[in-house]
């Protein structure tokens, strides 16, 4: 494993605010921030187009770049606001390329050090998939998740999740005429920039659901990020009430953390199966708008050693999902520090997996990336919850900064 960490430093001392950053506000938001700075309405509409195609499509981090724009209004913007990104603290690589960026957000308040979260680049030879966070922590407690023993601190903003993806550009040099920094893994074969996007990082994006559906409009908006919906998929653990609302406001694909064929062994895998047993939750998958052999749901299944892996439950759950046009994935159970799951022996997973395609429905078996960096499903979980007490007070007490401290734990 190769470890880097940004330059920058926290300060021992109470950090200082910064001036708020136009980065991954929406139009609505840029429309605000012009209207602060006293911009006239009838000349909001074109500022804001040109603020959007600067900070999205070129990606720029000095308001003294965008040419298209009058010298007064840049020097009011740079005077108010700024472009900033979250602070990448640490950079791990996985041994099969996988990306794991450790982002420090904005604080909020004079006595807040900043909320962290991670994100996770995947390179393939066909795509380059980033794996985004929506909440700081979270709020479940599935048993076999690492993310679900860190607790939850709170939903991620709408610009805190987009800038997600302007990190990761930034970093990969996706930009039009931007260097990327240095150090920065760029590709160069052509086909492993960010072209897809998972929501299966830190928390339960439909329990976010104002901030992940406003977060879409802006990474699809085709005068800037310009993503296709088709290329994003969110992922629940089957939130119900939200499900259809998901399919009619952002019309992504839609990917179900099943795990179990039963309620009594999901409640105990994905306890809001408590609230929301399987039944329901197909029932609103059979619902689910748009829902077509082209836009199949993603049902992903964690393959546990003993737990949910036995032919009869590959039997059932061909059964459940009768009628809904689905893929299954497999997913090799990722081990972390203190589970108490192992993973099923391949043997098994193939044999699962055969009795699921046989009945009509690809099942791949997920091949596990960035499990050297705990990059992979179910394990991310923020640093300084991984951090020693010991290291977790230094931090605290401002004698080390976060890299620093994740460096020497």
């Amino acid at each position: 494993m190769n470890l880097s960490v940004a330059e920058a430093a926290l300060p021992a001392a109470e950090p200082v605010m910064r001036r708020p950053s136009l980065a991954g506000r929406t139009r609505a938001g840029l429309d605000a921030a012009l209207a602060e700075i006293g911009v006239p309405e009838k000349e909001r509409r074109m500022r804001v187009g040109q603020l959007w195609n600067w900070i999205y499509h070129y990606g720029v981090r000095d308001f003294a770049e965008m040419t298209t724009i009058g010298k007064g209004l840049r020097a009011q913007l740079a005077e108010r606001f700024s472009l900033d990104l979250p602070e990448v603290t640490a950079e791990q690589i996985s041994s099969d390329g996988t990306r794991k960026w450790l982002l420090r957000m904005a604080p909020t308040g004079p006595r807040d050090r900043g909320a962290e979260i991670e994100c996770v680049y995947i390179p393939e030879v066909d795509r380059g998939t980033l794996c985004v966070s929506s909440q700081v922590g979270c709020t479940l407690t599935c048993t076999f998740c690492h993310t679900g023993t860190q607790r939850l601190v709170r939903n991620l903003t709408t610009e805190e999740i987009v800038t997600q993806l302007m990190v990761a550009r930034d970093r990969l040099g996706d930009f039009p005429n931007r260097s990327a920094p240095d150090g920065a893994f760029v590709p160069n074969d052509g086909g492993r920039f960010v072209s897809n996007i998972v929501f299966m990082g830190m928390g339960e994006p439909l329990y976010n659901f104002d901030g992940v559906r406003d977060a879409i409009g802006v990474i699809t908006d085709d005068q800037g990020l310009s993503l296709g919906r088709r290329r994003i998929t969110v992922s629940t653990s089957g939130v119900v009430p939200q499900i259809g609302p998901l399919g009619d406001e952002m019309g992504t694909m839609l990917a179900i953390s099943l795990h179990a064929v039963r309620d009594d062994l999901r409640n105990e895998l994905v306890p809001l199966n408590k609230k929301y047993p399987i039944k329901d939750l197909l029932e609103a998958c059979r619902n689910y708008p748009g829902l077509s052999n082209a836009k199949r749901i993603t049902f992903e299944y964690v393959m546990l050693k003993g737990v949910n892996d036995s032919d009869a439950e590959a039997r059932e759950l061909v059964r459940l999902l009768k009628g809904i046009p689905a893929k299954i994935n497999l997913i090799p159970f990722n081990p972390w520090p203190g589970t108490r799951y192992e993973c099923s022996d391949w043997e098994r997973i193939e044999r699962f997996s055969e009795i699921v395609f046989k009945a009509g429905y690809a099942s791949p078996v997920r091949t596990p990336r960035g499990r050297d960096i705990l990059a992979a499903c179910g394990q991310l979980k923020s640093e300084t919850e991984k951090l020693s007490a010991r290291a977790r007070l230094m931090l605290e007490q401002g004698e080390v900064d976060t890299a620093t401290a994740v460096a020497t734990h």
